[in-house]
């Protein structure tokens, strides 16, 4: 059986092996990546419209895949959340917010230009800052989910580690801002695949063997993951981006999945959640 395999989030850099790394992926059976936006080296962030120059890199890094590979590759947009405690000492509080709000904004508009899927990975810093920080965060990671429901599109959230009360948390801005729970995805997600332990994001689920395993036992009802950094010094890093292609074969070949969850991961919920078509 021929099918496609897709990872829901990784990471290309200039630097990195870029073309090569997606070519292992492909070697290894992808057919479809997302592929997330980096704070890349060399990008001075200083106002919003500053976030376009990374985006312009990622952009660029998605064309030459889709040049040299024949994967499929779409492309999230938007500050990385960490430039919001990074930003506050140089920029102050209120620069530092409108920064990353104006950055939202721009990458929306690339949605809406067809020239991106979606808006991540955005949210909040995963290690701890002052509370002022934490506070306009969130405001700012509400401000995404209105524009991402605007332009109807996805959004991947990058958080602190998500147990039952961070789900439920992010679960309720979704209600408040109407956006529909199941185009908010959880980056780096643990098997949390079950309503009652995500309440209704859609969690992409890093694709460790016991990560996988645990969700196949529960649910069809989640995307694969490596986070691959592409990052020179740390080869391989979060996990090699041939992982996502041969996992799916060898849970495939020992009957943890069957033809119709491998069905579910890399081509219904991709599609549901991106709107996108995958053959």
């Amino acid at each position: 059986m021929s099918y496609p395999i897709l990872d829901n989030h990784l990471h290309l850099q200039p630097e990195g092996g870029s073309v090569e790394s997606l070519r292992q992926f492909e070697k290894a059976g992808g057919t479809h990546v997302i592929l997330s936006n980096l704070p890349y080296k060399g990008i001075k962030i200083k106002t919003g419209q500053d976030f376009l120059k990374q985006y312009e890199i990622t952009l660029g890094l998605a064309e030459k895949c889709r040049s040299g590979t024949n994967v499929q590759v779409y492309v999230m947009l938007g500050p990385y959340p960490g430039h919001m405690p990074w930003l506050w000492g140089e920029l102050g509080e209120e620069k530092t917010v409108e920064a990353m709000m104006e950055g939202m904004e721009i990458a929306a508009k690339l949605v809406e230009e067809g020239k991106a899927t979606g808006i991540g990975e955005i949210g909040r810093p995963h290690f701890p800052v002052s509370d002022t920080i934490w506070q306009r965060s969130n405001e700012v990671l509400k401000h995404a989910l209105k524009l991402a429901k605007e332009v109807n599109c996805a959004v991947q959230l990058h958080t602190e580690s998500a147990g039952p009360e961070v789900w439920e948390e992010l679960a309720a801005y979704a209600d408040e801002v109407g956006i529909d729970k199941e185009k908010v995805v959880k980056h780096y997600s643990g098997p949390a695949v079950l309503d009652s332990e995500n309440y209704g994001l859609f969690p992409s689920v890093l694709a460790s063997k016991k990560n996988i395993t645990t969700a196949a036992e529960k649910s069809s009802r989640f995307m694969m993951e490596t986070d691959f950094l592409d990052d020179p010094r740390r080869p391989g890093a979060v996990m090699a981006p041939a992982t996502v292609p041969k996992r799916t074969k060898t849970f495939l070949e020992a009957g943890i999945f069957d033809d119709e969850m491998v069905a579910k991961i890399h081509k219904d919920w991709p599609e549901k959640v991106y709107n996108i078509s995958i053959e």
